[in-house]
């Protein structure tokens, strides 16, 4: 959405919200003034609970959800710490740090009854994998999505060793030394966002990730330590660890991933469908407080709080310094600076929200060219099994989110990348016949 409207509706949202939301609680029995139970400003923690009451009433008021340390995980954090999940009726919500994207799936496997998590924050392509059990030792585990939680906001980083090329979008001049030295390059979960954004760059540039080089996999917040110890050439990560590498001067950006794909999807919530299936009032109270959330952490006003919030010892236990200038789409790379707000990390504005399905099948066709799905899914009905963007509308609908502001199609349209290379969704074929460099 435009700027002044995304203004407006937030500035303007605490009424329409509240009204929507009463509506709902007189229509089972219960309600309250709306003027006394609006959105929070921004800013300020939601003091009064807003709980549908009667067949609307959330099933249970806890919910288990896993997060990586990583700014992409805000929106979670900032639900819990402003009392948004309370307000909706879910106040014993727990957000719990996971150690790797590994963990997050095994403690998915494991669900909150067995002592693991109910949903997470996670990378786009996972819930699929998770779904289809490509990465559960062959046993599939039902999965849905219900909100993406950012657009943009990771990084391609390379070893001091190669800052004398300051390479950027074009990774050519690293094929010969790469070569030479059969270089390590770090993703953070095979079929995840930050490997298929490492292949994508190399492959563009006649690097062929899987025998010109060696993929590893190393944990976002053990990344900065393994380029120090020299274990990697270069990396893909999310936001803080991007600028903390070049904070610490232990190596430098090639580029942030809004210039590989601008306003490309990323991380979403994904929740385990048994959960979502037996608890669908719960369900549709905690992602509102989500997408409260995401406005809230999208207003440029509330910027240095947020990253002041995450920068805690019981969130990310980083400095805030390490935080911020990306936040606020300040970039300095080490090699190069820009300042950008289209390339920063988006959690609401520009639809970042919302689950547009003709991406994930964009990442699902990039798995099926690595070899990560095999090419004769049929990825539309997947997706379709996956993907609950009418649950991401009820949701909004019921904040007063004007409709003018929800998408009516299930496709952005065509997608262009740095390369020149084009998707659309509407040919996926197409496009893979396109790549040069792929397994299939």
């Amino acid at each position: 959405m435009a700027n002044l409207s995304r203004r407006k509706f937030i500035a303007t949202l605490g009424v329409t919200a509240a009204g929507a939301i009463v509506v709902n609680g007189c229509s089972s029995g219960g309600g309250s003034d709306p003027e006394a139970t609006g959105t929070a400003p921004a800013g300020e923690t939601a003091s009064e609970a807003v709980i549908p009451t009667g067949a609307d009433a959330p099933e249970v008021d806890t919910v288990k959800l896993g997060f990586i340390a990583l700014t992409d995980s805000a929106p979670l954090i900032i639900a819990k710490e402003k009392g948004y999940f309370a307000k909706y009726g879910m106040p014993n919500v727990e957000v719990l740090k996971q150690a790797s994207w590994a963990t997050t799936r095994d403690n998915l496997v494991l669900g909150s009854a067995g002592g693991g998590i109910d949903g997470a924050h996670i990378l786009t392509p996972m819930p699929y994998l998770i779904t289809t059990g490509k990465v559960t030792d062959g046993k599939p585990l039902p999965m849905y999505i219900l909100a993406r939680l950012n657009t943009n906001g990771q990084g391609i980083l390379l070893s001091n060793t190669y800052k004398d090329l300051a390479v950027g979008l074009d990774a050519t001049p690293l094929k010969e030394p790469f070569a030479a030295k059969d270089a390590n390059i770090a993703m953070t979960f095979p079929g995840g966002t930050h490997d298929l954004w490492i292949r994508y760059w190399l492959a563009a540039a006649g690097i062929n990730p899987d025998s010109d080089v060696s993929t590893i996999v190393v944990p976002p917040p053990q990344m900065v330590a393994n380029v120090k110890t020299g274990t990697m050439e270069a990396f893909c990560v999310g936001e803080p660890w991007p600028l903390q590498t070049v904070n610490q001067d232990v190596g430098y950006g090639a580029l942030t991933t809004g210039e590989i794909w601008k306003d490309h999807p990323e991380k979403a919530l994904g929740m385990r469908a048994d959960w979502v299936d037996a608890n669908p009032n719960a369900a549709k109270a905690m992602l509102m407080a989500v997408l409260e959330a995401q406005r809230w952490c999208d207003a440029d006003e509330n910027k240095e709080e947020m990253c002041q919030i995450l920068a805690k010892r019981e969130w990310f236990k980083v400095p805030y310094e390490d935080i911020i200038d990306r936040s606020q789409g300040k970039f300095n790379l080490g090699v190069r600076e820009l300042e950008s707000q289209d390339l920063m990390q988006k959690y609401w504005r520009d639809n970042a929200s919302y689950p547009y399905k003709s991406h994930d099948l964009w990442f699902l066709t990039e798995d099926v060219r690595w070899g990560y799905i095999d090419p004769t899914e049929d990825l539309n009905a997947l997706i379709d099994k996956v993907n609950r963007e009418d649950l991401w509308k009820e949701a909004a609908q019921a904040l007063g989110v004007p409709e003018s502001e929800i998408p009516t199609s299930t496709s952005r349209g065509v997608e262009k990348f740095f390369d020149g290379i084009e998707f659309d969704p509407e040919d996926p074929a197409k496009y893979l016949a396109s790549l040069q460099i792929k397994k299939v």
